[in-house]
């Protein structure tokens, strides 16, 4: 589905805020990123405010106006505008209705997505993953490790590989930027480490491409040679521009067009499943 017009991207992470009005035919930025520090601790209340003073900055410089949709993406699960979880933010997002804070906040519909979804979502419409069939699997390597699953560019949301258990911890807790860092890996070593991952993912997955995103990725020189998979690796293209590029794709309603279109064929379905089980007789029932 072709996307036109503008809308607000956010981004919400453990240690950055940021935001811009992204041009939805070609995924590049209109405006200025406008960036603010995550409030330590990163309470609902604090985040929303935050991100509040993002939005505020974009409007005065002229590009954000009333009439603009919002997305956001942010560290955690989110089911039904809710946060199941919280990664890099405080535990008090858990349970908490993250889209509906932040729309009555910005004054303005903000639809609110996995961080790493977005950036997926991203990637596959104007960046490394573009025009690629079959399965694509985005990981970003930073604080933690963020996943996006696509088939067919269609999302998979909340997969959050990350998670997966590696030598009986989270993943991220050993294998993540900040890991390799905390645990004073050399390229070598750390890369070793991941191939565990990696292949533990496609064993999984089967990925017909793996992008790697994240801080991490802007090293890929210096470990590409030590990785080891079955699909082809290749650098994320967009840097840190695409979880705000795929939040206001999904500001657009394209995923919620999409989500729409999923219920509306299970109702079909129920429906004609009545019907056959229903007993041939009079309208009246006797």
């Amino acid at each position: 589905m072709r996307m036109e017009g503008r809308a607000l991207g956010i981004d919400i992470g453990g240690t950055g805020i940021k935001g811009a009005v992204v041009d939805l035919s070609d995924g590049h930025l209109l405006s200025d990123r406008v960036r603010e520090k995550t409030p330590q601790p990163a309470t609902p209340a604090a985040v929303v405010e935050v991100t509040a003073r993002v939005c505020e900055r974009l409007t005065e410089s002229g590009w954000l106006t009333p009439d603009l949709k919002a997305g956001a993406g942010f560290p955690a699960v989110i089911k039904d505008g809710r946060s199941l979880s919280a990664a890099n933010v405080d535990p008090a997002f858990i349970d908490a209705p993250v889209q509906q804070l932040l729309t009555e906040r910005l004054g303005r519909p903000v639809v609110v997505i996995n961080d790493a979804d977005a950036a997926g979502l991203a990637e596959v419409a104007f960046g490394a993953g573009r025009g690629h069939p079959g399965v694509v699997m985005l990981l970003t390597i930073g604080t933690g490790i963020g996943s996006a699953l696509l088939i067919d560019g269609k999302l998979v949301p909340n997969t959050e590989l990350g998670h997966l258990q590696l030598h009986g911890r989270d993943a991220e807790r050993l294998v993540s930027g900040a890991a390799r860092e905390r645990r004073h890996l050399g390229w070598k070593r750390w890369a070793r480490e991941f191939n565990v991952y990696l292949a533990m993912v496609e064993r999984y997955f089967t990925p017909d491409l793996i992008i790697l995103g994240g801080g991490v990725s802007k090293e890929l020189p210096r470990y590409v040679k030590y990785l080891q998979a079955r699909a082809p690796m290749v650098p994320a293209a967009m840097l840190n521009t695409s979880g705000i590029v795929g939040a206001a794709m999904a500001a657009d309603g394209g995923l919620v067009a999409a989500e729409r279109e999923a219920e509306a064929a299970d109702r079909s379905a129920e429906s004609e499943e009545r019907v056959i089980a229903q007993p041939v007789g009079p309208a009246d029932g006797r």
